[in-house]
Parts: structure tokens; sequence; C-alpha cells
């Protein structure tokens, strides 16, 4: 029989009503408040495409339509994507498809979850890592959209930087995983 492992104090200990160690629910509280914050940005950019598509469609009308909405919505369409992703994790809003891993036991699904996270780790560094790579290589370049002459490379920083984000909330989702606290 196996001895239930015991964790160092960042985790919360509850001793009478005084919480100790909760060093790890603090950046567990930082992740979700930065998931926040970059969700903000993805809520304006929605909210621009909107509204930017709106206008030009009554423009068209009187034969005036903005010139590079493509590439305006394109930039921003990135923007809500990659800038959702974080918080959207944290708050478990992405389809699961879990039914099957619902039968098994607790221990089980844990190492389902914890295994999973890792993956997820995995392809979110790398495509951090690439992203930002991707926009070195766009900056150097000068690279810029067609007609407005945009550059691509904050765009790709911005988006580099969510997907290292989104390795933070998988992290912090181990945390809550060992900790007890998931589901």
């Amino acid at each position: 029989m196996m001895a239930r492992v015991s964790f160092p104090p960042f985790f919360c200990q509850k001793r009478g009503n005084v919480k100790r160690g909760c060093v790890m629910q603090s950046i567990i509280n930082k992740v979700r408040e930065l998931s926040k914050f970059l969700n903000v940005f993805a809520g304006i950019a929605i909210t621009f495409i909107m509204l930017l598509t709106v206008i030009d469609v009554i423009l068209r009308s009187f034969r005036m339509p903005i010139t590079g909405t493509y590439e305006l919505v394109a930039f921003s369409g990135a923007i809500v994507i990659g800038f959702a992703v974080p918080l959207t994790t944290l708050l478990k809003g992405h389809v699961l498809v879990d039914f099957f891993v619902l039968k098994f036991p607790k221990g089980t699904r844990n190492t389902v979850n914890i295994i999973t996270r890792l993956l997820g780790i995995g392809l979110f560094s790398l495509l951090s890592w690439n992203l930002i790579k991707m926009g070195m290589d766009f900056y150097r370049s000068g690279e810029v959209s067609l007609t407005l002459q945009l550059p691509f490379y904050p765009v790709a920083f911005g988006l580099g930087f969510c997907a290292f984000v989104q390795c933070l909330v998988l992290i912090a989702q181990i945390f809550e995983v060992i900790g007890g606290t998931y589901e």
C-alpha cells in the first residue's frame, strides 16, 4: 500500500480557522488575473471586428468601403482567438468529451488530467517558441500587410505570449489536480 504523499506548504493547509502555505493558490490566482486581462483584449478586438464590419457594410452601400477591412479583421481575429484561449481553458469552456474518463476512479482521472495537461504544455510551449521566432523574423524582415502596411510582428509576439500564458494555465491546472481542487 502506498503512503499518502505529504506536499510542501505551497498548498493551502487549514489549521483551525487559519489558512497557511497558500503560495500555490496565490500563483493560480495571478495566472487567473493575467488570463482575464488578456481576455479583455480579445473582447475589445471582437467588438472592433463587429463595429468595423457593420460600418463597412453601411459605407459600401454608399460606394465608400473602408480600405483594409479584410486585413484589420484578420489581425483582430487572430487576437480574439489567441488572447481568449487562456481564460477559456481556465474556465473549462472548451468542448470536453470526458464521459469515458468519468467512469475511472479518481486517481486514474487525475493521472489522465495530468498527462493531458503535460501534452498541452508541450504543444503550447512549442507554439509559443515558434511564434516568438516568427515575430523576430517578421521584425527583422520588416514584413507588413499588403494594403495598410501594418507590421505582422506585434501580432506574432502577442500570440506567442498568449501561448506562454496558456502553458501557465495548464501548469496551474496540474497543481489544482495535485492539490485536489480540480473538477
